[in-house]
């Protein structure tokens, strides 16, 4: 918020010169990945599937930014996104075209990401944004849109917690160090007209330093009474940036989250679709299922086109609800950027993860997992 929109993208300077406030822009993303695991690379995202080279998303943009510079008027944008390729999984929500993943199990799908209108209101404190939509999970470092990431492949932080939410949400610039943000959503992951649907709260708040080196975002997401149901996950999150110097930065992140009454692993309840069951205690039907994570991105800048990334990850999933495992997991992955001209990015990078409690990887045939991976995005 403050900031003008001075990015121009290829298809919009083919088309009128890129003097259009609405723009259309996107990118391709093949993948080629190698393992030490077979059938599946999973819980790793977003190569799931094992020595593959795949097309993991297609993706186009509609997009108009409101103007949030000026302060005498009220403004307004939009987005519309589509997205094809195997990521659609790791974007799908219960009710948005969902079928095509949890009833027939698809490697490629389509999915409308994001769908979303922004009303800019200036005279609210320092500006004010009201979002009204399908829109990314407003907490976290990563998002699956490929070039929104340092890496290629996500932490394991990451490939579990909410993706989208659809509903409203306020953020309010109170002043040059301190933003907060109000929402009220269906709950994670689900459309409003699903039977998992129900009125959850967000709560976030930011805070940046008179340096600008340092920030802190703190948040509670998509609170309600977390009874079990479709990714009804209760999240809280905090994120802190750190600016070592004009070249060295980094970006961590931690979170807890829960649902309660899970249905146990080996009871008589039957779990959603698409929702794992839980490792219980003995005799229990049902339980709460906790799970804590935490993870720091190191990055470099080595020229204008070039830049290494270092990642270092944790995850206890303690009843396995997420994962499918019950077990803690590491992951350290190293990068390599490399932009050709504007509109090509290399990303190679080097994977090692460890599940320390039981064989988690490769479908649960393995404890470690090593994967040599890239992706190319082709910008338009």
């Amino acid at each position: 918020m403050g900031e003008p929109d001075t990015n121009s993208y290829p298809l919009m300077s083919a088309i009128n010169g890129a003097r259009s406030r609405t723009k259309l822009y996107g990118w391709i993303d093949p993948t080629l990945n190698f393992s030490t695991s077979s059938h599946s690379n999973s819980p790793e995202a977003n190569d799931d599937y094992s020595n593959r080279l795949e097309l993991n998303q297609v993706v186009l943009y509609a997009e108009r930014l409101p103007d949030s510079v000026q302060r005498d008027h009220v403004d307004w944008g939009y987005h519309l996104t589509a997205l094809y390729g195997t990521d659609y999984r790791f974007t799908i929500a219960k009710g948005y075209m969902s079928g095509q993943l949890l009833n027939d199990h698809h490697q490629y799908g389509f999915d409308p990401t994001l769908e979303y209108v922004d009303i800019y209101i200036p005279q609210v404190a320092e500006g004010m944004n009201l979002r009204l939509g399908r829109f990314i999970s407003v907490p976290g470092i990563e998002a699956q849109l490929a070039p929104n990431n340092y890496i290629f492949s996500h932490s394991l932080l990451y490939a579990i917690d909410p993706f989208t939410d659809t509903g409203l949400m306020a953020t309010v610039k109170l002043n040059d160090h301190w933003l907060v943000q109000l929402g009220i959503t269906d709950g994670h992951d689900v459309a409003p007209w699903t039977p998992d649907a129900k009125p959850s709260g967000t709560a976030c708040v930011s805070y940046t330093t008179t340096s600008v080196n340092d920030n802190l975002y703190v948040c509670a997401n998509g609170i309600n009474d977390a009874k079990y149901a479709y990714n009804n996950l209760q999240q809280y999150d905090v994120t802190w940036y750190h600016k070592f110097s004009k070249t060295w930065h980094m970006a961590s992140e931690s979170w807890y989250m829960y649902e309660r009454d899970v249905p146990a692993l080996d009871g008589t309840i039957q779990p959603e679709s698409g929702a794992n069951a839980a490792y219980c205690l003995p005799g229990e039907q049902r339980c709460t299922a906790p799970e804590y994570a935490v993870v720091n991105f190191l990055q470099k800048e080595l020229s204008a086109h070039n830049f290494v990334s270092f990642r270092s990850d944790f995850l206890d999933d303690k009843k396995g609800q997420r994962t499918g495992y019950a077990t803690k997991y590491s992951e350290n992955t190293i990068m390599w950027c490399h932009w050709i001209g504007s509109t090509i990015q290399l990303r190679p990078e080097l994977r090692f993860e460890r599940a320390w409690d039981m064989k988690a990887y490769d479908n649960g045939r393995r404890q470690n997992q090593l994967t040599v991976a890239s992706d190319l995005i082709f910008h338009f």
